[in-house]
């Protein structure tokens, strides 16, 4: 399975970004081949629309899952488009929610917000 996670810097050790739009970088993680891939998320200096851009980059890159702290409705709405599962973290440790996840302990995100409108804004 291939999982993305907005992740603060480009090392398995560091933590999960709480803000999904405006994460500096995806993990891209393959829990088989366990590879690991690093995205710069062009979408984090957007005027508006970054949570609709950072989802259509997880679309472009064929993911099958999100772990994610939060997501806002207009990027749910993407990728929720494209059938992808878009899982709540349970703390910000990479490898803990990976295997949380490989356990199936994680469970769907179901609160979703209606988004940080206008953060990268005015």
């Amino acid at each position: 399975m291939k999982i993305a996670m907005p992740v603060n810097d480009k090392k398995m050790e560091d933590g999960i970004c709480p803000s999904f739009g405006r994460t500096p970088y995806f993990l891209i993680y393959d829990t088989e081949s366990k590879e690991e891939k690093y995205l710069d998320n062009s979408a984090a200096s957007s005027q508006g629309g970054a949570g609709i851009k950072a989802a259509q980059t997880l679309v472009d890159n064929k993911v099958d899952a999100l772990l994610t702290p939060r997501c806002g409705e207009n990027a749910a709405e993407v990728i929720n488009a494209a059938d992808i599962k878009i899982y709540k973290t349970t703390n910000d440790s990479i490898m803990d929610n990976i295997d949380s996840l490989n356990a199936g302990k994680l469970s769907l995100l179901d609160n979703i917000h209606a988004g940080l409108h206008n953060h990268g804004g005015k």
